[in-house]
């Protein structure tokens, strides 16, 4: 590790999005609450960053989004009651989150989207270069994606963005890169990218996916990035100057990620991701396999 690129130790989490493809729900109670079995989103996103060695972490946020703060601090109430009740178990679950990392907060005063949000972090992550994480992806503990990402930074410099082949018709979905192989076979050098292009326009069927490690330059690009698509300050659009002109922050390296991603930001994903990771569990998994095989069986 160089001078050039030091430790990375913060991670920033944009959490400001007012969930409308989950009304009602998410009408009084961030989407970033609602539970994936019996945790909320939110708190598998800030886990991953801490098992990454991402232990400060600035969470940007919006209108009603006070119940996110709140889980991260410590409920004396109700730890006392547990206390007294002699449940130990269910008093370790509520102090981890508290215990987990140390947490800041800014609010994101306008909804301008996601290059805005990561603006906004700015003051807090000063001149270090630092991880995005966005909460609707959920990485699997067992495939360390963050942890390779910063392994490429601290190895290249610049910036690093995480990437996922996907089938050509759904690359409209995502940002989009343009990439060169290297000599690692789970890296690769982005020549380019491009916000949510239609299939005939994409350079590759590399997409983008929620997990971005970058050089602080990217914050005056930002400052200078005029609204984009959907009229909003694209992170991609910031990203795209960096890939083009390495003199200005370096350069963008991909690391293309196979592993196991939960997307919770749309209804059906969000279900099956529910229902994988509730597979997978000791406690509940056994059972929940058995009746889900019977309900399957006879739904057919």
């Amino acid at each position: 590790m160089t001078e050039s690129n030091p430790r990375i130790t913060k991670a920033v989490i944009p959490a400001a999005g007012l969930g409308t493809r989950f009304l009602p729900a998410t009408k009084a109670t961030p989407k970033e609450m609602l539970p994936v079995v019996d945790k909320p989103a939110i708190q598998y996103v800030v886990e991953e960053a801490v098992s990454a060695g991402l232990d400060d972490i600035l969470m940007v946020t919006g209108r009603n989004k006070r119940p996110l703060e709140d889980h991260f601090d410590r409920n004396y109430e109700l730890e006392s009651a547990l206390q007294k009740k002699g449940d130990a178990h269910r008093l370790a679950k509520v102090q981890e989150s508290s215990d987990l990392a140390t947490m800041h907060y800014v609010r994101q005063g306008d909804p301008k989207g996601l290059g805005h949000a990561v603006l906004c972090a700015a003051p807090h992550v000063g001149d270090e270069p630092f991880a995005v994480l966005l909460g609707d992806d959920l990485i699997d503990p067992r495939d360390p994606l963050l942890q390779r990402m910063v392994e490429v930074q601290e190895q290249h410099g610049g910036s690093v963005i995480a990437l996922m082949e996907v089938a050509p018709e759904q690359i409209h979905l995502y940002g989009c890169a343009d990439i060169e192989n290297t000599e690692d076979s789970d890296v690769v050098k982005v020549t380019g990218m491009v916000e949510k292009p239609e299939p005939a326009d994409a350079p590759s069927n590399y997409a983008i996916i929620g997990r971005y490690v970058l050089d602080p330059h990217v914050f005056e690009i930002l400052r200078q990035t005029e609204p984009g698509r959907g009229g909003e300050i694209q992170l991609t659009d910031a990203l795209q100057q960096l890939a083009v002109d390495e003199k200005v922050g370096g350069p963008v390296h991909g690391v293309v990620f196979k592993g196991r991603r939960y997307d919770t930001g749309d209804r059906g994903d969000y279900l099956r991701a529910i229902v994988r990771l509730a597979c997978e569990r000791e406690d509940l998994g056994p059972d929940f396999r058995t009746w889900l095989r019977s309900y399957v069986a006879e739904e057919m």
